[in-house]
């Protein structure tokens, strides 16, 4: 049998506390920093994509038209307000 004397037991209950606080951070980043974490960048992306589309509207209100560019395919998108045809009472 192997003996434990005082100094490996004190080894021991240190390496476990270890053990214990590391699996304690890994359930706290997974469950409170992370979400957290990804709930910033989700609304960050939310208002930078509706301050993108208002710009856009900004844009058709004023000049008439504005272009989307995709540099890379070398395609465009113009955008223009439509205006519905009106139906004819007769």
């Amino acid at each position: 049998m192997i003996k434990q004397g005082a100094g490996n037991s004190g080894k021991l209950v240190i390496i476990l506390l270890v053990v214990i606080v590391i699996l304690l951070a890994v359930i706290a980043y997974t469950f409170a920093i992370k979400p957290a974490m990804d709930g910033y960048v989700i609304k960050k992306q939310t208002e930078a994509i509706e301050s993108i589309i208002n710009l856009m509207i900004l844009q058709v209100q004023q000049q008439g038209f504005t272009q989307i560019s995709n540099r890379d395919a070398n395609v465009s998108l113009i955008l223009v307000p439509y205006i519905p045809p009106q139906e004819q009472a007769q």
